[in-house]
């Protein structure tokens, strides 16, 4: 059985290991052991400039796309002023992730975005964004603080390609302060029990799914089989 390879964008912080405290491309293990366990090979995806041109030269080569977790998306990406709330996003991080999109669209690259990779797909789709979760819903139980996660429990549309990787109604891990409001070309397929939008996903043939949750901690990775069933099937344009 072939062993698609299935890109990952990183974060580019600060971190420390062993004597060095220096700027880093990284991403939680976590992503990359669920990619193993159902049979890819997680390739980190750190921003490379020029972003068009790095984006058309990886796509190429990848059989599928995970846009991972993160900071907030900067609000004037979707023609919002920022909230007191939302603070620390990445511009860099902002361009390379939509330069990927772009090209994963002409490439028809099955793409699965992970809590902020939801919030990026909408972005990207023309969509815009709701800044502080528990001024919707009342409560912080989507990121109770600091690296906790909240446990949520999603319904999910019975007839949505989603609804074939996950059971009906999965408890699901969140740490998001944000959500998505608006999300053009993609079909709402997942809630959680306050009503506030924990998936969506893309009509037609191609594989593109979004979360608001962290699938890579969980123990069950039937949405990451899902991507890469969907990668091996993938032919390149």
């Amino acid at each position: 059985m072939n062993r698609p390879l299935i890109g990952l964008s990183a974060y580019r912080e600060r971190a420390q290991w062993g004597v060095w405290d220096t700027s880093a491309d990284l991403l939680p293990s976590d992503y990359a052991r669920a990619i193993e366990a159902v049979g890819g090979v997680p390739v980190l995806l750190p921003m490379s400039l020029p972003y068009d041109e790095a984006a058309r030269a990886v796509v190429a080569r990848l059989d599928g796309l995970v846009i991972s977790g993160g900071a907030d998306v900067q609000p004037e990406r979707y023609g919002a002023e920022p909230l007191p709330t939302t603070t620390r996003w990445r511009p860099g991080r902002d361009a390379w992730e939509l330069a990927l999109l772009d090209e994963a669209a002409n490439q028809d690259l099955p793409t699965l975005g992970v809590c902020r990779g939801m919030q990026v797909m909408a972005v990207h789709a023309g969509g815009v964004l709701d800044q502080h979760v528990p001024e919707l819903v009342g409560h912080d139980r989507h990121s109770p603080g600091g690296d906790a996660y909240g446990d949520m429990e999603v319904q999910v549309a019975p007839t949505s390609r989603l609804a074939g990787a996950l059971p009906p109604r999965p408890l699901v891990r969140c740490h998001h302060h944000q959500s998505v409001r608006t999300h053009p070309g993609f079909d709402a397929v997942g809630w959680a029990d306050d009503g506030l939008l924990e998936a969506m996903e893309a009509p037609g043939d191609r594989f593109q799914i979004a979360v608001q949750w962290h699938p890579e901690v969980s123990t069950e990775h039937g949405l990451f089989e899902a991507l890469v069933g969907a990668a091996r099937g993938h032919e390149r344009i």
